[in-house]
């Protein structure tokens, strides 16, 4: 028998009080899912998670008379989250599905920590501790585990069509946990679904789609996604782009210390094209955040590696540096890519890595006058402050910022005669 007991979470006082609220008085609670797989394959735990045969009603009068704040954060589907010592635990009661539509469920309570195991959609996500440490498996993700291999529970198919989203969990979980080929069952049931993943809310793809892209190396999984039409399905901005730029993308993270970056790695996989971004920020209803970095680096200039420091001070000026700093990390991890071998791309990775030092390290000047300033010189209030404005601050730029305020209004004196 496989035991968690000896696991630094697993002996938390806050744990140790959730199963004895639970565990006593015939109930059963177990922890399950992320937890149990991380533990097991070696990976950080954060959020514990237990499965429960009290009823959400049960566990809050039972929390109440122990003096732990339960905050009913799913009730409706059976969830309760206790709260000790400022530190959450979810609490679910065990549930059957009664009806699925592809996209939501409706479910019964249950007893019966089978059909609740069976209901789960990966056989990794699906494991239980009890309160003795012991993992109880009942649909063989021990063995999945064993082998890294991410399977659905049961026939795939039927996994898929209760919710189309498993679709791309399916394929984030291979990106975080699998290895070598993507189960053969997994596969069939996601190609052959991969059109239902349109009749989903954007908000919950991207949600899926940003976790993917946040894992340590999502290649693979992109790789396969793009195989067997699933990307394309939910990103058609990466059918004529393709995914070739990502590899380099993730080496270069790796040495260069970047932390992985989700819109830095979409953005590797499709074009900066101001008008197909829009497009895209709108159907998956992109934060207004999110959409703002990538029309950034859309808008912003093809970087000459060769440019001098005074030049790419006066273009981060001009454009602003976050477009330029996407542009350059892009740049410098393609030139990586290439450069084993080839002096040429050696040479311009270096290039490429000073400018993007100093974009990441530089300030905007500020321009040392106004609109108040032009008008004081005799400049009637309208458009031809703005030119004049405007006239002055190339003359600032080009002189490399140097100029002071002096010496502006100076000029402002000498252009106003």
């Amino acid at each position: 028998m496989t035991n968690l007991g000896h696991e630094t979470w697993f002996k938390d006082p806050a744990l140790t009080r959730v199963f004895t609220l639970l565990n006593a008085d015939g109930g059963e609670g177990r922890v399950v899912g992320g937890a149990v797989r991380n533990s097991l394959m070696g990976h950080p735990v954060s959020d514990i998670d237990l499965a429960t045969t009290l009823t959400p009603e049960q566990v809050i009068e039972r929390a109440a008379a122990s003096g732990i704040k339960a905050v009913p954060t799913g009730v409706a589907h059976g969830t309760v989250t206790l709260v000790i010592d400022g530190k959450p635990f979810e609490v679910t009661t065990l549930r059957a599905d009664v009806e699925t539509d592809g996209r939501r469920a409706k479910v019964a309570f249950s007893s019966d920590w089978q059909t609740d195991a069976e209901r789960r959609d990966l056989t990794i996500n699906a494991l239980y501790v009890d309160s003795k440490g012991d993992v109880i498996d009942l649909v063989g993700g021990l063995a999945d585990i064993e082998k890294r291999n991410i399977r659905f529970i049961g026939d795939a198919a039927t996994r898929v069509a209760e919710d189309y989203l498993r679709i791309l969990r399916f394929f984030r979980f291979f990106a975080y946990y699998g290895s070598g080929r993507p189960d053969a069952d997994g596969l069939r049931a996601c190609v052959s679904a991969r059109a239902k993943l349109k009749t989903l809310s954007a908000e919950r793809l991207w949600s899926e789609l940003r976790k993917l892209l946040s894992a340590e190396d999502p290649g693979r999984a992109l790789l396969w996604m793009r195989q067997v039409g699933v990307l394309s399905e939910i990103l058609p901005e990466t059918e004529k782009w393709g995914i070739d730029a990502v590899p380099a993308l993730i080496s270069t993270e790796k040495a260069l210390g970047w932390k992985p970056d989700p819109l830095l790695r979409l953005a590797a996989i499709i074009p900066p094209d101001a008008d197909r971004l829009e497009k895209m920020a709108a159907r998956l209803k992109l934060a207004n955040a999110e959409f703002a970095w990538f029309k950034a680096w859309a808008k912003a200039p093809v970087i000459n590696d060769e440019l001098s420091s005074a030049a790419f001070a006066r273009l981060l000026y001009r454009h602003g540096g976050d477009g330029i700093q996407t542009r350059l990390k892009l740049a410098l991890a393609t030139a990586r890519g290439k450069a084993e071998g080839d002096m040429q791309e050696m040479a311009r990775s270096a290039r490429l890595g000073k400018l993007l030092e100093l974009a990441e390290n530089w300030k905007k000047p500020q321009f040392p006058i106004n609109g108040t300033d032009v008008m004081g010189a005799g400049v009637s209030a309208g458009k031809q402050v703005g030119e004049t404005l405007s006239a002055l601050e190339n003359f600032w730029i080009e002189e490399n910022f140097s100029p002071d305020r002096a010496a502006l209004l100076a000029r402002l004196n000498d252009l106003t005669k």
